[in-house]
């Protein structure tokens, strides 16, 4: 009979970043969408506002989230650590080149932690949710004046006489119209870069999922559940195994 044994791999830290991450992924993408397609929006209405506000306040969970997961890869389990999820490092095109072998063989190798080409992906994910971040906090500045750039756009845009603090999106009689239109200049290219980086990032979780969705029918590792458990099954040797993994 098959000989299973469980591996610790995700530990809480980890697996909170990856849960909040996806509510906020997809709260962001739905609202975001919304106000993208939203044509009935126009001339702007309160609701276009608030739905951009509640879209810059779960940007903030996300954001933090993010800057979270940064942090705790420095002090996470050997797991969540950089050395851990990122692609390099001694031997590693050779273990690309092995994983790759085994999983069009149709049994992959198994790793408690990611695997050699999970890294990559987890590489441009992480590229991909920084620059969505760094972005929309811009831009949360320059649509609704909110932190932490609100104030700076705000005192930008005045009108003589207009106080920082009454400046409210959509109000053009309270803006100087030449510096809003230079502000506006500003922020084209983040709002560009913001929209197609959504293109990109979705790409990507559809790939994530794609792959593992095809991984956990090859049988490797539980990396679902994992995410729920913290833990991994397998019958196979891991691949990463440093001997005070196994329980």
């Amino acid at each position: 009979m098959p000989d299973y044994k469980t591996y610790p791999v995700w530990d809480a830290g980890t697996r909170w970043f990856h849960w909040i991450n996806f509510i906020c992924v997809v709260g962001l993408s739905l609202i975001g969408l919304i106000i993208l397609n939203g044509d009935f929006f126009e001339p702007a209405t309160q609701t276009k506002i608030n739905l951009k506000v509640v879209h810059v306040w779960i940007g903030y969970v996300f954001a933090l989230n993010l800057l979270w997961r940064i942090v705790w890869a420095f002090i996470g389990n050997r797991h969540a650590r950089w050395r851990a999820i990122l692609p390099g490092g001694r031997g590693y095109f050779d273990a690309v080149r092995s994983y790759i072998g085994s999983f069009i063989k149709g049994s992959p190798e198994f790793y408690i932690g990611h695997n050699p080409v999970g890294k990559i992906a987890i590489l441009l994910l992480m590229l991909a949710l920084i620059v969505q971040a760094v972005t929309g906090l811009v831009l949360a500045g320059t649509d609704v004046f909110y932190p932490p750039l609100g104030a700076y756009f705000a005192e930008w845009i005045a009108a003589a006489g207009v106080a920082t603090e009454d400046i409210v999106p959509y109000a053009p009689e309270l803006y100087n119209e030449v510096a809003y239109q230079s502000m506006r200049v500003f922020r084209k290219p983040f709002i560009t870069v913001h929209l197609y980086n959504f293109y990109v990032l979705s790409a990507l979780i559809v790939l994530h999922v794609v792959a593992v969705v095809i991984s956990e029918m090859k049988g490797e590792g539980d990396l679902i559940s994992a995410m729920f458990s913290g833990r991994k099954i397998s019958e196979q040797q891991p691949k990463d195994d440093t001997g005070d993994n196994k329980q």
